[in-house]
């Protein structure tokens, strides 16, 4: 009896704790109002004085409910068409229900919403619901893509959001297919969401859909000045989706906030490990609609290489996610508070993943999964005798392959980190299958891969050891332009045009890549002649333009372009090897050619013909895909005293044809 008391006495204390605890924050309006995700025993107590998960299942629809947000989907296709908070009814834009909230393909040049034709309760009690909208192929069905389809959404109670995540399939057998594209896209109420925050220094008040729709369209659809704006302040600004791109390890948190109510939408990613093209992928996150996107894969900045083609009848299954999507308030007017508390969850949900509550079995928790460590150093006896640590360099698992295939690879999982200073390493939570290892290092030029397949089983923690890098090297270098990190950053970046200005990138030089038009500021930089670069003069950070473009003619043709690289040498080895080192941050439908002293010669050197599909150039990115080449030069070819090097883009069909170089580098033969 005396225990019975006690444990009463407990449940009173905790339930009087509860209510103390809300009155606490409904009086303190400054305090941003959030979950507790956590499942640390404390959070576990509080969760359970919140009121328990509902489900509702009427004609056409579900609802669910854990009082502190409603989530509504339709039944049984499963798009999201309400989003109840905070006494708002709807969070959404109340266009028509399939255009609210909704997953999305693009299959074969079709886009398809994905819409289910089964609805199902995956789980339900008192602290959480998962339902599950599935479509299964039709092979009658012209018009239905070859896949199966597993869209689920999560609410767990006292969460302030909810998950989405799911399971594509592709069975053997089944017709060819390229999907070029997967996401989970929200409209939100335009009524309510003007301001956009997506790191700590890319927040702003952004334009309407009217006021792009009202505006002057400039060399593509996306980009639009806006010529009479509601927010006179905008005026004759420059809107484009692309200049709020970014890499996917970078896209953790990002969404919209409300004035009044004082509020924040955001999507949250926990991990990229379902992603396309590893951590340097670009793709987009919020703009203008107001849209927010969780993007799992597209072809942004790579073209259909980044897609997942399916042919020959092959077998495919993937899960993607689960994404949060959390919302927020609080009765201040300070939007920094909330994108700062949006922070916090993010940090919280990474913490957290991966999860233990999802239901699906393709979804290994924690203890399903494994790990690799070790230490990564570099070898390369020109720059030191000894190896020397990989310091934060990129680490990373995907699919087998060849060497730098993880950027392009798209059918199965990848999990990347990064050394520290001492080139030690561990990748965590890797699900179950075989992998390669790969790596890149900031400062060596090309790509390192293990030698041997990674095998993991749920539980394995895998230690490698010391694994050394062989840095690709020849001979000492003679020269050398850039910082090989992959990006066209370290050059120089022009000013835009004062007509053709996203305000928001005015005053920073970290992302003054992002705006609109730098392409045509070549002719207006070299208006006589084209790009000199003088080894020893010259400064890569203010004498290379960070993209070799097409020129704009006066007649608004483009022609090509053919910058040089002029440098002394003292002595030549005529019966040596040089090795020219290039190594391309990006390639949009770029075409190369190289001349070695003699530019009147009909046929290059050294030719590559067309390459890449980018569009880093257009779309305001500072790379796209990794490539390097590795052109021998005999030592016949060069002279004592200076000599030139002809770099020639010979593609020049409009303004974004182009390469963007990471490092060049001249090698002398071997010592």
């Amino acid at each position: 009896m005396q225990m019975m008391g006690f444990k009463k006495q407990n449940g009173i204390v905790l339930w009087c704790f509860a209510i103390v605890f809300h009155f606490f924050l409904l009086v303190n309006g400054s305090r941003v109002q959030h979950s507790r995700n956590t499942l640390s025993k404390e959070s576990r107590k509080l969760q359970q004085v919140s009121p328990p998960v509902t489900m509702t299942i009427i004609s056409g629809y579900v609802v669910i409910d854990n009082g502190i947000l409603q989530l509504s989907l339709t039944n049984p296709t499963g798009a999201i068409v309400g989003i109840k908070y905070n006494g708002i009814d709807n969070l959404l834009e109340p266009l028509q229900e399939t255009q609210r909230g909704y997953w999305d393909t693009v299959w074969n040049g079709r886009f398809d919403t994905l819409f289910a034709s089964s609805f199902s309760v995956i789980a339900q009690d008192d602290n959480k619901v998962e339902v599950s909208f599935t479509k299964s192929y039709n092979p009658l069905d012209a018009g239905s893509a070859p896949l199966n389809v597993d869209k689920r959404y999560i609410v767990l109670r006292g969460s302030s959001g909810f998950y989405s995540y799911g399971i594509i399939e592709h069975l053997k057998g089944w017709p060819d297919v390229m999907l070029d594209e997967l996401r989970i896209a929200f409209k939100l109420s335009k009524s309510l969401f003007h301001y956009m925050a997506i790191s700590d220094d890319r927040q702003r008040v952004m334009p309407s859909e009217e006021d792009r729709a009202s505006g002057q369209v400039l060399d593509f659809k996306e980009a639009v000045k806006l010529t009479n704006p509601s927010n006179p302040k905008l005026k004759d600004e420059v809107d484009d989706k692309y200049q709020y791109s970014d890499e996917i390890k970078n896209i953790k948190v990002h969404g919209w906030i409300s004035d009044t109510p004082h509020m924040g939408f955001w999507v949250i990613s926990p991990s990229y490990e379902y992603c396309n093209g590893g951590p340097m992928k670009q793709d987009l996150s919020s703009h203008v609609g107001p849209t927010s996107m969780a993007i799992f894969f597209s072809s942004h900045y790579a073209a259909p290489l980044l897609g997942v083609s399916l042919t020959n009848g092959e077998a495919w299954r993937k899960v993607f996610g689960p994404v949060f999507f959390y919302v927020n308030s609080d009765s201040g007017i300070d939007h920094t508070v909330l994108w700062e508390d949006a922070k916090r969850q993010m940090n919280e949900e990474t913490t957290k993943w991966p999860y233990d509550f999802p239901a699906s079995i393709d979804y290994p928790h924690a203890n399903e999964r494994g790990s690799v460590s070790g230490q990564l150093v570099v070898h390369d006896g020109y720059i030191n005798k000894d190896p020397f640590p990989a310091k934060n360099a990129y680490i990373g698992l995907a699919n087998p392959g060849v060497l730098g295939s993880w950027q392009s690879e798209t059918k199965g999982y990848q999990f990347w980190t990064q050394t520290d200073d001492s080139g030690y390493f561990k990748i965590i939570n890797v699900r179950p299958g075989i992998y390669s290892v790969y790596s890149w290092v900031p400062g060596i030029i090309g790509d390192y891969m293990f030698s041997s397949y990674i095998s993991i089983t749920p539980g394995n923690n895998i230690d490698l050891g010391q694994i050394v890098f062989e840095a690709p090297r020849n001979g000492p270098t003679l020269w050398e332009i850039g910082f090989p990190d992959r990006t066209a950053a370290e050059f120089f970046i022009p000013d835009p045009l004062p007509s053709l200005q996203n305000y928001l990138y005015i005053n920073t030089t970290i992302h003054k890549f992002r705006q609109y038009g730098l392409w045509n500021r070549y002719a207006d930089l070299y208006p006589n002649g084209d790009l000199v670069f003088k080894i020893g003069v010259s400064d890569y950070r203010k004498d290379w333009f960070f993209a070799h473009v097409t020129r704009r003619n006066l007649d608004n043709t483009y022609g090509p372009t053919t910058w040089q690289i002029s440098f002394d040498l003292t002595n030549v080895d005529p019966n040596g090897i040089y090795y020219l080192r290039i190594a391309l941050a990006s390639a949009s439908y770029g075409h190369l050619q190289v001349w070695i002293n003699t530019p009147s010669k009909p046929r290059p050197w050294f030719d590559t013909l067309q390459i890449g599909q980018s569009n880093a150039i257009a779309r305001h990115g500072i790379h796209g895909l990794y490539m390097t080449f590795d052109i021998q030069i005999p030592g016949t070819l060069l002279q004592i005293g200076e000599n030139i090097i002809y770099l020639k883009q010979a593609s020049a069909n409009g303004p974004f044809n182009g390469l963007m170089y990471d490092y060049i580098r001249l090698e002398g033969p071997p010592q």
